[in-house]
């Protein structure tokens, strides 16, 4: 085993241990599990040395025929009972184990993925992602669940029967144990084969999944288009590829099977031949030659048992690759510790209230080295001041907004909010003060209270007193069920204008601070928007606002206007006066008057 999977497997024995009370019952088991297992064809062949009137064990001499098979049934009744009861209790303590295991993991794997910047969630494709937390995570349970304990089972029975086998009768007993030996080495080498074939099943299973997740989510351009037959034909292929993937581990594992029987068949034939020598020189027993085949038969269900659980485990490391790359990817955003935070981090963490000052200074950030989307950026805004940001499409309107949030990090420069650097804040107190409206809005599945609510603890009177402040009441009057009326995925049962009326309603449920909306209106007809616009109007009052704009009459509402261009500030000030002064917003301005352009 390679040592990134020792220290994999390192990094799951916590999660073990918290049931280590199951697992220690169930390494306990092992033995008398064992025994159980290996006693059975010894009472068999007794019997038959019984009958033919052949040496017994001492503690069977002086007994007649009828009184040996009755005393040997009966204890063989008892090892059967016994041992199927504790394999019974084993089996549910492992299964259980393996359970737990899954669902700590998974819990910790999903929480981490959300911790993720979107850095990394805009290189990683969905379905891929959802494979490492649900099949992947499964494959694991089964390495701890089955695969690992029942490899301990294996070997422990092995060796009880090894040991049974070579006290009885040395000379077969060497002679079956040597057949382990090339089998076991080729299995090893084949199981070695076989993790790379299952990696590359893992690798194709997850764009099998992304594929599929991205035409479902785009379906209705699909249809639209009408890109099924194309779509279809695509993945068609990656479908290929993934049979093709796992065709690779059926090939392995077959091959372990087919040898282990030939070997198996081989062994057996041969203590045939010596054996029934060696009973007609009357140099063993029948008795003992039927425990011994027995014991052949059952000396490679073990082994058959340990290649199946070790295609389980290579399949299980392979997950545990794939999980670990996970858990190694590094959280960008990190909070600073509460020690190395200035005094006034410190104290406005613990105290809400907020100007809503904010200012960049020398911000330069790129999604990737080789393009840089903004360079060297300073402005500032004034406590309840409201700003537009205008600019061409690439100008790094919305990358702003992303920095101001802390979804990413700046490679250069800092931003200030009410003069402290927002990396010292605490990401749950900044994004409190931030207020969101994004233009591409995303309802929850749930109910109309649950999506305005999402982590504020607000009453259901007090609910209903801020919707009616904000101008909600024509909108519940129209659903069935008011607040509690269910919403579909991502909002699909309301109109593009309803989703984003409560996207700013939840955004004003929360009183933030500072107001960034990201032409919040776009989506809204007119009636709706003159209905909102008067809400908007009281909730900008008093509050610091960032308005992303490509409508004039937003633009000439500012207090003042910045131009951004390929990531610069290239002017800013009101509406007359960067009309008056001809440059880049003047141009853009005339162009949407005629209808040419958007600013």
């Amino acid at each position: 085993m390679a040592s990134s999977d020792r220290q994999r497997l390192w990094r799951l024995l916590p999660y073990l241990a918290q049931d280590r009370r199951r697992l220690t019952l169930s390494l306990v088991l092992l033995i008398p599990v064992a025994l159980g297992a290996a006693v059975q064809p010894l009472l068999v062949g007794q019997a038959i040395s019984a009958l033919r009137h052949e040496p017994t064990m001492p503690w069977l001499a002086g007994q007649s025929v009828p009184e040996v098979l009755r005393t040997l049934v009966g204890l063989l009744l008892v090892a059967v009972v016994v041992r199927l009861g504790l394999q019974g209790v084993q089996s549910y303590n492992v299964q259980a184990v393996g359970q737990r295991l899954t669902a700590r993991i998974r819990d910790d794997l999903f929480a981490h993925a959300l911790d993720l910047s979107l850095r990394f969630h805009d290189r990683t494709p969905v379905g891929k992602l959802l494979t490492r937390l649900t099949s992947d995570v499964d494959a694991l349970a089964e390495v701890f669940g089955s695969g690992a304990v029942g490899v301990l089972a294996d070997l422990v029975t092995l060796l009880v029967i090894a040991i049974t086998m070579v006290s009885i009768e040395p000379r077969l007993g060497a002679l079956l144990l040597a057949s382990q030996v090339p089998v076991t080495l080729t299995i090893l080498w084949l199981q070695g084969r076989y993790r790379k074939a299952n990696y590359r099943v893992r690798e194709e299973l997850g764009q099998l999944n992304a594929d599929l997740q991205e035409n479902l989510q785009g379906l209705e351009v699909v249809q639209m288009f009408r890109r099924e037959s194309y779509n279809s034909a695509r993945f068609a292929s990656t479908t290929n590829a993934y049979r093709k993937a796992v065709d690779g581990t059926i090939f392995f594992d077959s091959t372990i099977s087919a040898l282990i029987e030939w070997v198996a068949l081989t062994a057996i034939a041969v203590v045939l031949a010596l054996g029934g020598w060696m009973v007609s020189a009357e140099v063993m027993g029948l008795g003992t030659l039927t425990t011994f085949i027995l014991y052949s038969q059952r000396l490679f269900d073990p082994l058959r048992q340990l290649a199946e659980r070790f295609t389980q485990i290579q399949g299980g490391l392979t997950a545990i690759e794939r999980i670990g790359e996970l858990f190694e990817e590094s959280i960008d955003i990190q909070e600073l510790p509460h020690d190395e935070r200035s005094k006034a981090a410190q104290l406005s963490g613990v105290q809400r209230n907020s100007a809503g000052e904010v200012i960049f200074e020398r911000v330069s950030f790129a999604y990737r080295s080789d393009n840089p989307i903004l360079e060297d950026l300073s402005f500032s805004i004034a406590p309840g001041e409201h700003v537009a940001l205008v600019g061409p499409t690439g100008s790094g309107k919305t990358t702003v907004i992303r920095l101001l949030c802390r979804l990413y990090e700046p490679q250069q420069g800092r931003i200030l909010l009410d003069g402290i650097d927002i990396r010292e804040l605490p990401i749950q107190t900044l994004r409190q003060r931030l207020g969101v409206v994004l233009q591409d809005t995303f309802l929850f599945s749930g109910n109309v209270a649950e999506n305005l609510r999402l982590d504020a603890e607000i009453s259901d009177p007090e609910l209903q007193r801020l919707c009616h402040e904000l101008g909600l009441d024509p909108l519940l009057s129209r659903l069935p069920q008011g607040l509690e009326s269910p919403l579909r995925e991502r909002g699909g049962n309301l109109s593009s204008g309803e989703r984003q009326l409560l996207s700013v309603a939840r955004v004003g449920i929360r009183n933030p601070s500072v107001l960034v909306m990201d032409e919040a209106t776009a989506f809204l007809d007119p009636s709706t928007e003159a209905t909102l616009q008067a809400d908007l109007e009281r909730l900008l009052q008093g509050r610091t606002a960032i308005v992303i704009a490509h409508r004039l009459a937003t633009v000439e509402a500012a207090d003042r206007i910045l131009v951004l261009k390929r990531g610069k500030l290239v002017e800013q000030g009101t509406h007359s006066e960067l009309r008056a002064a001809g440059g880049l917003y003047a141009q853009l301005a005339d162009l949407q008057e005629r209808g040419l352009a958007r600013l």
